[in-house]
């Protein structure tokens, strides 16, 4: 056995010298089937215990043959294990970290050799901010509150913690054991502010103010929150640059980076996008993350939890998981799903069966999906500006206002992107119809952009009063500007009828606007106002409505607020490229993939927002689909079926009829 150095932590010049010492680690044998990067890859699964000081006989029953059965039962393109989770402990014999305090061989090694034999890239789960042994070691490290606390398990970017622990471990994995790369878990959601010594020094040298704020509603608080959030960013940047200026091939995800928790452009050489989806009401919060990280220019994936943690980490079925891999799968992007290890680091190998139904499931649509672009038609803003204006944590999340009225739009069957300021901005022409769904705050540039868009012909609809009141004059409107209403309000359309407790707001229009609706305030003794109205802008149209609804929708889903919102989109976008009628209970992704037009047909219905393990999902149908095109399509099929559809086409419009929808029906059309 090589003996290693006994210090703690390796010099990059250790580590460099060790690369030339296990040049012939089975990761590197020429005799090894290639592997595939993370960029190709579509399917893993995603295995972590988060190992603490319990912990004493790591590898005691991990074994080739373990590895073996899940490589033969799934055949994954890539593993994903656990070598340190949140407690900070490593569950292999780490030399520079804090390893557990027993081992049976090296288990790490095993997964290692297994894997490149079998041509399976090995990432490894690494937490990286949240590391509670190495703040119980040095204090010093912790992140600190406003009143000089240390946090126990958030660690400070000023400390050298990414310099003597983080980057030297990512080294030692990369070069000892030759793994792929790490999901490196805990970053930036679970980042806090900083009051630190050192932070705030920075942090009044960077802005120039020197009255640091405490809290919420204290002045400069949204500019210490950016301070921070930066000081994260160049966290990540520091430690992936120096890995791989050593480890160039090592493939480095930071989990949750540039997504919904992370809204932003990315800006950090991560080599993938990752995020694991809420283990409960799995299909809401995959559809949101998911649509949000399609446009985001980097090889995407998202993790279902094979199990609810409510109330007692139970299996969930092969039919269920398979719903939420396909939520995302009809998005484009890979999927993995997360299974348990026990304590010594094996796995439940009773569980494999399941993965390898939804493995099945998800390889019979590969071809077709993966790497699918959407076809824009509805994009739903989600604003960078406003949300961290909104939010009082670093990356924390807040969505629930934009999560209904997605949900909403979903439900009456329309292809929805989720984009940012930086996604949209110079490509809201491709977009038939834009959607501002409660947001309080839009940058300057931004708004003039829209008004732009609108007046070349483009449709905008604000959702709520406070989206309205930052295109006041635009709608031709005089909205109070007093406190928004938060009683019971009723809401009248085209005989159609909902009540909700949310915000709303009088409202007075003048000149060509024209009021859709009734708003009824219950105490309101002036009477009735309009719910909403739309109005020409140049070429286009924008709308608003004076009510919001997005939270409400999201805990009550009214059929009637759901019309109400549809009555409006079909005064602005009366024509999509795609309508679905039959049921509200099936998501329309409608995508591209060379000169095949994808139809994405994902059934949503059951309770799966309120039943943590579903034992069966209703099918829905039939269907009645058209399609506008220019010219008679060359062929149309149900795919992954392979079944020839009977189709008409007429005046421009492809009509035909899917019978049912067990999971998941492509429509492909091709042109």
């Amino acid at each position: 056995m090589i003996k290693l150095p006994p210090s703690r932590h390796w010099p990059t010049s250790v580590c460099l010298a060790l690369l030339a010492i296990f040049m012939l680690s089975p990761a590197t044998r020429a005799a090894d089937p290639p592997r595939l990067k993370r960029a190709d890859s579509f399917l893993g699964i995603h295995f972590d215990f988060h190992a603490g000081p319990d912990c004493i006989e790591v590898g005691k029953q991990t074994t080739p043959a373990m590895i073996e059965n899940i490589i033969e039962l799934v055949h994954p393109d890539y593993l994903q294990i656990d070598c340190k989770g949140h407690p900070g402990y490593s569950s292999y014999p780490t030399r520079v970290g804090n390893p557990v305090p027993g081992f049976v061989g090296d288990p790490l090694r095993v997964w290692r050799e297994v894997t490149a034999r079998r041509g399976v890239s090995l990432y490894l789960h690494y937490s990286g901010v949240w590391d509670s042994k190495a703040i119980a070691d040095h204090p010093e490290w912790a992140a600190r509150d406003a009143n000089g606390n240390g946090n126990p398990n958030a660690t400070s970017f000023y400390s050298p913690y990414a310099r003597e622990l983080l980057i030297p471990q990512l080294r030692e994995l990369a070069t000892v054991y030759g793994v792929d790369g790490v999901w490196v878990d805990g970053e930036c959601w679970a980042s806090v502010p900083d009051y630190g010594d050192a932070a705030l020094e920075a942090f009044r040298a960077t802005t120039g103010i020197h009255d640091v704020p405490r809290g919420p509603g204290d002045a400069h608080w949204f500019e210490f929150l950016e301070f921070n959030r930066e000081a994260f960013r160049k966290y990540l940047r520091n430690y992936i640059g120096q890995v791989k200026q050593t480890n160039p091939d090592f493939q480095m995800c930071s989990n949750w980076a540039f997504t919904d928790h992370m809204p932003e452009p990315v800006s950090a050489a991560v080599d993938f996008l990752s995020g694991d989806y809420s283990p409960q009401d799995s299909v809401n919060s995959a559809r949101l993350s998911g649509r949000l990280l399609v446009r985001q220019g980097k090889p995407w994936d998202l993790m279902a939890w094979s199990f609810s943690t409510q109330p007692d980490y139970r299996q969930k079925t092969s039919d269920q998981l398979k719903r939420e891999a396909a939520v995302v799968v009809a998005l484009g992007g890979g999927f993995q799903a997360y299974f348990r290890q026990k304590r010594d680091g094996s796995i439940y190998d009773e569980q494999m069966p399941v993965m390898a139904e939804v493995a099945m499931f998800c390889r019979e649509r590969q071809t077709l999906c993966h790497h699918a672009l959407p076809v824009p038609q509805v994009a739903l803003l989600f604003s960078t500006a406003s949300h961290y204006r909104e939010i009082n944590g670093l990356f924390s999340r807040n969505n629930q206002r934009i999560d209904g009225v997605l949900q909403a739009l979903l439900e009456n069957q329309h292809s929805v992107e989720v984009l940012t300021e930086h996604q949209l901005t110079g490509r809201m022409s491709q977009y038939p119809l834009i959607v501002v769904p409660e947001w309080t705050f839009l940058e300057t540039p931004f708004k003039d952009e829209l008004r732009k868009y609108v007046s070349a012909g483009g449709s905008l609809l604000l959702i709520g009063p406070r989206s309205a009141a930052l295109f006041a004059d635009d709608l031709q409107a005089t909205i109070d500007d007093g406190p928004t209403v938060t009683q019971p309000l009723d809401i009248t359309f085209d005989e159609r009828h909902a009540t909700l407790t949310d915000e709303g707001q009088r409202v007075e229009l003048h000149g060509d606007a024209r009021a859709i609706g009734t708003l009824i305030i219950s105490d309101d003794k002036a009477g009735q106002a309009p719910a909403s109205s739309v109005t020409r802008l140049g070429k286009g149209q924008i709308a608003a409505t004076y009510f919001s609804f997005g939270r409400s929708y999201r805990q009550d889903q009214q059929v009637a607020l759901r019309q109400v919102l549809q009555g409006l989109v079909d005064q602005l976008f009366p024509e999509p490229l795609v309508t679905v009628t039959g049921s509200e209970s099936v998501d329309v992704c409608v995508a591209q993939q060379g000169d095949k037009l994808l139809v994405n047909l994902v059934n949503t219905s059951g309770p799966h927002r309120t039943v943590s393990v579903q034992d069966s999902i209703p099918a829905v149908g039939p269907l009645e689909i058209t399609v506008r095109l220019a010219k008679p399509p060359k062929q149309v099929t149900l795919e992954p079926q392979g079944e020839s559809v009977v189709s008409e086409f007429t005046a421009g419009k492809l009509h035909l009829r899917v019978p049912e929808v067990a999971i998941h029906t492509v429509v492909v059309v091709e042109r």
